[in-house]
């Protein structure tokens, strides 16, 4: 293995190590010291890592240099150490049932929000460093300061997308009892995250296209390995209550892409409230699998636990 890839190796392990810790980019990057730029870099196999932070990143994330460096073949199972400190994202294993179903403000940094914002208003195309810097009120040596390019803001937005949709899915499905009742946790999820989280579901929908084929490649990964949950309860669900069709990989598709459509039109200040068309969905796919009328006895897509707002 050469360098690059052995960078690369590394890095993924590292995300997947911060992904399964449930904690986000910025709050591991604010513990180890490092800006979260550098610490995307590191996962995107950019740059190298030291051999101290790697031992930092081990005791952090609740794992081992061995593994994190691809000597050993299963991570560790330790929990990972907050240092006395709380991570403001929402993480899978939190107390609050409700996390999943709430969305506080992104903590960004300037440039990050800045890029998306002009991604979303112009496309990756059509946006410049010199132009993200500009509605950052930054300098363009500033920004370069943090990021490396272009592409790299990109992948960072989508990376914050992936991270937040991973750990919200399962949180959601975590809830559910049956297979049934799971595939209406996830389409709650997804279309909840589509809503209120629409200019980077925006961004995901539409620039897929632009990223390098290596970017592209673990992105698609990461998106199939939701797309295999949703299949998994499909035939779960089937099983329980007889229905196989031989459709269920086609809805399952069908059910996705009704969710990942939602920012091409979805406006909060439209008539529709995310958690209502969040209800909608759910009633939907389910309707869709000739499950709607089931007479399961599992709670429904949102309940009476979750308010309007």
């Amino acid at each position: 293995m050469n360098a690059s890839d052995h960078r690369h190796a590394v890095g993924g392990r590292a995300r997947q190590a911060r992904i399964a810790a449930g904690l986000s980019l910025r709050a591991v990057a604010q513990r180890i010291a490092v800006s979260p730029a550098t610490l995307s870099a590191i996962e995107n196999g950019k740059t190298g890592v030291s051999i101290p932070r790697l031992h930092e990143l081990a005791a952090l994330l609740g794992t081992t240099v061995s593994w994190l460096i691809g000597e050993q073949d299963a991570p560790a199972t330790g929990s990972p150490r907050t240092g006395g400190r709380r991570d403001l994202t929402p993480a899978p294993d939190s107390d609050s049932r409700r996390a999943w179903r709430e969305f506080p403000p992104l903590d960004i940094d300037p440039v990050l929000a800045a890029a998306i914002d002009s991604f979303v208003e112009t496309g990756y195309h059509g946006a410049t460093m010199r132009s993200i810097a500009r509605r950052a009120g930054m300098s363009v040596p500033g920004v370069y300061h943090h990021y490396q390019d272009k592409q790299q803001l990109l992948v960072r937005a989508l990376d914050l997308t992936m991270d937040e949709l991973h750990w919200r899915v399962r949180a959601a499905r975590r809830e559910a009892g049956t297979g049934r009742a799971r595939i209406g946790r996830v389409v709650e999820a997804l279309a909840l995250f589509h809503t209120h989280r629409r200019e980077l579901a925006f961004i995901g929908a539409s620039e897929m296209r632009s990223l390098t084929e290596e970017n592209r490649l673990r992105i698609t990964a990461s998106r199939d390995k939701l797309q295999h949950l949703l299949d998994e309860d499909i035939d779960t669900a089937v099983r329980e209550q007889n229905l196989t069709t031989g459709r269920e990989r086609i809805a399952g598709r069908a059910i996705a892409t009704m969710c990942t459509s939602l920012p091409q039109w979805f406006r909060l200040d439209g008539p529709a409230t995310p958690e209502q068309i969040a209800t909608d969905y759910a009633d939907f796919a389910l309707g869709l699998l000739g499950m709607r009328n089931s007479g399961s006895s599992d709670p429904g897509p949102i309940g009476s636990s979750v308010g309007a707002g």
